[in-house]
């Protein structure tokens, strides 16, 4: 395994020295002119490469494409961001979407086949060799199931595994470095960044779990008109191939397209910021992979367009603590209370709970007022997370491992919606859900579920009340003790249930303050009861 390691760093090196990667680091301009200079004393640098004939986007691309899956993930997620990187490099990054080389359609069959435990013909009436869509991960081809529907065939690529081990072994290895040589680092908490990753990344290798992702989000949206979920056919599920509905839609970064079906784009762009927060708000379960590749508009209604979402590998919940935390940072951005933001980041425990909150605030106003001097279309919310970020750090600010999926997909869906709609105004778009789901959050009938959803979650008090009014009922024995110490029992177990009971319900209906006046005297009734029974 170490053996196999090595191989591979050398293998990145290689890959490094022959797209000559290196031009790209040493062109950032807030290098010092020295640093510029050890250049000339690497001695690949005196040999002739062909690849040099190449822009650098193209040799950033393919040196993605080389390095494999985990890479070209990190090249899919740069590529939405047109406004950090440059034309460019962004339009040939744009290719790793969906346009990764396909692997011979013979080991798709015999994987297939080896999966299914039947040959093609058996299940498909066509099965198209040549792949529709290749990406890191996967590749699909078109096929008819013998019933007639029209669908695609997932199928993962053959010996990822101990590559992708390989390289999160390097990662480590770097995050583990980092941890110990810088504080900056640490609060990033790089290991746990990597770890979650790991986890997400083999997550995708297990096809029933995308089918199961899929389906759940399929019933999420059902009779939607912001967003479709193709159907799963789950008698042909295995762990590596997955069968689902083909769908034809115009792909989301084909603007001509668009454009030719007279397709409203503003809606277009305002629609997946809504997609977004309904996920991450309402449902807690939001696709955490809405690259333009797995994305699509459909041809039904160009007026009133609707997305398509295929390939759910990766998805994200949230906890209700996370949710409420972020609906109100977010609003208190909005509002420009910043007093609430730096008070919320320390309530959350984002900062350390002995932050001086005056500090904080005043650091926190010096990066934001100077951005919402702009008009609020022209303000990029993933440039606004950077910078705060960047000022926290000085608090010694720890990032959420819990939320780099969120913070990933938002930077997607902001960069894709500017894409589709310069003026996209995320904020006010925003604004409006989270001001409803907070007040829904907060009316009597949620509180009223949120109370139903307590009781279910102490079934050990039912249990125990159940068992007491069984005991209650009992008839008397022979073998009983004498009537007066039944008698007395029978008023020790009813101090004890009623006492239960009493305090349970105020317990639960007083939420906020469970400990009440009115609970105290129930719950002590209850805990004399129980001592009773106990000396007994």
């Amino acid at each position: 395994m170490k053996l196999l390691a090595i191989r591979r760093l050398f293998h990145i090196q290689r890959v490094v020295i022959r797209y000559r990667l290196d031009d790209l680091v040493f062109a950032l301009p807030m290098l010092p002119w020295w640093l510029r200079a050890l250049r000339l004393l690497m001695p690949w640098r005196w040999l002739p490469r062909r690849e040099l004939a190449l822009t650098r986007g193209e040799r950033l691309r393919l040196a993605l494409q080389d390095l494999g899956p985990i890479f070209i993930k990190f090249g899919q997620l740069l590529s939405t961001r047109r406004d950090l990187l440059p034309p460019d490099i962004a339009d040939e990054l744009a290719f790793l979407q969906d346009q990764v080389p396909p692997f011979e359609p013979a080991i798709a069959v015999a994987l297939i086949e080896e999966q299914l435990g039947l040959k093609l013909e058996q299940v498909f009436t066509r099965f198209d060799q040549q792949a529709l869509a290749s990406a890191s991960i996967a590749q699909v081809h078109a096929a008819r199931l013998k019933s007639g529907e029209e669908v695609v065939v997932k199928v993962i690529r053959p010996g990822l595994k101990p590559i992708i081990r390989q390289d999160l072994a390097w990662l480590f290895l770097l995050a583990r470095i980092a941890e110990k040589a810088s504080a900056d680092a640490r609060r990033l908490r790089p290991v746990e960044v990597v770890g979650d990753y790991e986890k997400t990344i083999f997550d995708e290798l297990d096809l029933l779990r995308e089918a199961a992702n899929t389906s759940q989000l399929r019933r999420n949206f059902e009779d939607s008109p912001l967003l479709y979920v193709p159907q799963v056919y789950w008698d042909w599920c295995r762990p590596q191939v997955l069968v689902s509905e083909r769908i034809y839609g115009i792909p989301v970064t084909d603007l001509d397209a668009l454009a030719d079906q007279r397709t409203d784009m503003k809606l277009l762009a305002e629609r997946g910021v809504e997609i977004f927060f309904t996920q991450v708000f309402r449902d807690s379960f939001f696709h955490a992979d809405m690259h333009p590749g797995n994305i699509f508009v459909s041809t039904r209604q160009p007026w009133n367009p609707q997305y398509i979402a295929i390939d759910c590998g990766i998805v994200g919940s949230l906890t209700p603590e996370d949710q409420d935390y972020l609906a109100r940072n977010v609003m208190a951005f909005f509002k420009r209370d910043y007093r609430k933001v730096a008070q919320l980041h320390i309530d959350s425990g984002w900062v350390p709970a002995e932050t001086k909150v005056n500090e904080f605030e005043a650091a926190i106003r010096t990066v934001c007022e100077p951005i919402f001097d702009k008009p609020l279309k022209d303000i990029s919310f993933g440039q606004l997370l950077l910078r705060l970020f960047q000022t926290a750090r000085r608090f010694n600010m720890e990032v959420q491992p819990q939320l780099v999926l969120l913070q990933k997909t938002l930077l997607n869906i902001e960069g894709l919606g500017r894409q589709l709609y310069p003026d996209l105004d995320l904020w006010s778009t925003a604004l409006p859900y989270l001001e409803r789901w907070m007040r829904e959050r907060h009316s009597p009938k949620n509180l009223l579920q949120s109370m139903q959803t307590q009781v279910e979650q102490l079934p050990h008090l039912a249990g125990m009340t159940r068992e007491l009014l069984e005991r209650m009922a009992q008839p008397h024995h022979e073998n009983a003790p004498p009537p007066w110490r039944e008698r007395q029992d029978g008023r020790v177990l009813r101090l004890l249930g009623a006492g239960l009971l009493t305090g349970g319900a105020v317990l639960i209906a007083s939420a906020a303050a469970p400990l009440t006046l009115v609970a105290w005297p129930a719950w002590l009734m209850g805990g004399a009861g129980l001592y009773l029974v106990i000396r007994r």
